[in-house]
């Protein structure tokens, strides 16, 4: 059964840095766009980053650019999304997804066929 667990998340400070690691099973994600999602309490579902099968394209939503970073090792199954100096808004449950028939799923949920469970992030003083 394939599926996506997400790892990492935690109560952080504002500035702090934490990473988010998505594990992949059941079958090899190495040539499908993979992304990073988030919820926080009340709101929708938005788009924070996302990585193309072979790497080289990122695509980063503007509130965690230049703060955010994601990147994959396809011989670990394994998305990560680095997150430094984390900000109360930053608070969410962060979800990984896989785009499985796309070398690049880009910021649309849609994209997206396969979803992992989450992990809470909150950055709180």
């Amino acid at each position: 059964q394939e599926q996506l667990v997400e790892s990492g998340g935690r109560l952080a400070q504002p500035g702090d840095s934490l990473r988010l690691s998505c594990a992949a099973s059941g079958r090899t994600f190495s040539s499908a766009g993979m992304g990073w999602f988030r919820q926080a309490p009340g709101k929708e579902r938005e788009f924070v980053a996302a990585i193309s099968g072979s790497g080289p394209w990122t695509s980063y939503a503007d509130s965690v650019k230049g703060r955010f970073t994601i990147s994959r090792d396809n011989a670990k199954n394994t998305v990560y999304l680095q997150m430094n100096n984390l900000k109360p808004e930053d608070t969410a449950v962060y979800y990984c997804a896989a785009a499985s028939t796309r070398r690049f799923g880009g910021p649309v949920g849609e994209a997206y066929d396969y979803w992992g469970q989450g992990t809470q992030v909150t950055v709180s003083s």
